[in-house]
């Protein structure tokens, strides 16, 4: 067990702050020790998995636990359809990469997501028109209380716009230890029609694509347009892209004619890049903190310098000019600690 120990390698900002207890596990009896030792001293408990997705804005005065579990299985269920039975410290990309290369489909629109297995279902991780819940079949959780393990259902996990269970009613109630997928061996389901992925694939000279040329096409766009966490300190989308009512939507597009908008019965999803742009913030820097140049909606520490404070704070300023412009409320797809 680790006392005041840095958690700024773990996490994508690269922010500093300090964790009171820090631990890594690759067993659930290690993971079982933790939790024992987070109750018995009275602390709270914080699960990390690759830290792409949260965003330190003081020291936490708990036990972080870093969950390492590692392993993938299969199982055949008929001539088109296998399960993957993937463990929660598995790294996402890898872990698509390795359906991909056994000629799993069903992933491949979610290719160089970061972030770890065990997260994807806490948020239903989507892209290009896929979601997790799209091939979710169950996980399998530690409950925190009872310490027993439960198994949660696609029904179960009440997936819905990057959100599920897990971040509403049973927000820190479980630990995933493992994610299970049903995927395709033959007969793929090829999903093109969403974002650039037709142009990129034309710009490749593919007209039949495979699910590997898919993912290809994927990872070139999101290349193209997304910083890398490695280079320069960033959670990728920072914003959940708001949905609007349809009587707003064409309030809205009275004053702004070229408002982009995705109809879904009732309501309308606005790209809160193009908001975020409208506003002047695509490329600016105050101090340390910056919105990418090339995606708004991206925040960056720009400097490598930046607290956590000042990158929340930044994206408070954000909000309040899309909320004075628009009258749309954005809402934060980055868990705040």
């Amino acid at each position: 067990m680790n006392e005041n120990f840095s958690l700024k390698p773990y996490n994508t900002f690269g922010v500093e702050a300090y964790a009171k207890y820090f631990t890594e596990v690759t067993s659930l009896d290690q993971l079982q020790e933790a939790i024992n030792f987070s109750h018995s001293h009275h602390v709270p408990l914080l699960i990390l998995g690759g830290g792409s997705n949260i965003l330190f804005t003081k020291d936490f005065e708990g036990l972080v636990i870093k969950l390492n579990l590692k392993g993938i299985t299969e199982q055949i269920l008929d001539q088109n359809h296998v399960l993957v039975y993937a463990k929660a410290g598995e790294n996402w990309h890898e872990f698509v990469t390795y359906c991909l290369n056994k000629n799993y489909g069903g992933l491949e629109n979610l290719s160089l997501i970061p972030g770890n297995v065990g997260t994807s279902p806490m948020q239903n991780i989507g892209a290009y028109g896929t979601e997790i819940k799209d091939t979710f079949v169950s996980c399998t959780v530690l409950n925190n209380e009872s310490k027993e393990i439960e198994t949660f259902n696609l029904e179960q996990c009440k997936f819905g716009y990057r959100d599920s269970i897990f971040k509403q009613e049973a927000k820190g109630k479980y630990i995933i230890l493992e994610v299970v997928f049903r995927l395709t061996t033959a007969h793929h389901t090829i999903k093109t029609e969403y974002g650039a992925i037709q142009s990129e694939l034309e710009n490749l000279g593919i007209q039949n694509p495979t699910i590997q040329e898919v993912s290809k096409a994927v990872i070139n766009i999101r290349q193209s347009k997304l910083p890398n966490p490695k280079e320069i300190g960033n959670a990728g989308s920072f914003f959940k892209n708001p949905s609007i009512s349809l009587k707003q939507f064409e309030e809205i597009k009275q004053k702004f004619e070229n408002i982009p908008g995705y109809s879904n019965r009732e309501m309308v999803k606005i790209p809160a890049g193009w908001l975020i742009e409208q506003c002047g913030w695509k490329g600016k820097q105050i101090e340390n903190v910056a919105s990418h140049k090339l995606q708004a909606l991206v925040i960056v520490n720009a400097t490598g310098l930046a607290t956590g404070k000042e990158i929340f704070d930044f994206s408070t300023q954000i909000i309040d000019s899309v909320k004075e412009k628009f009258g749309i409320n954005l809402e934060r797809e980055v868990n705040i600690i």
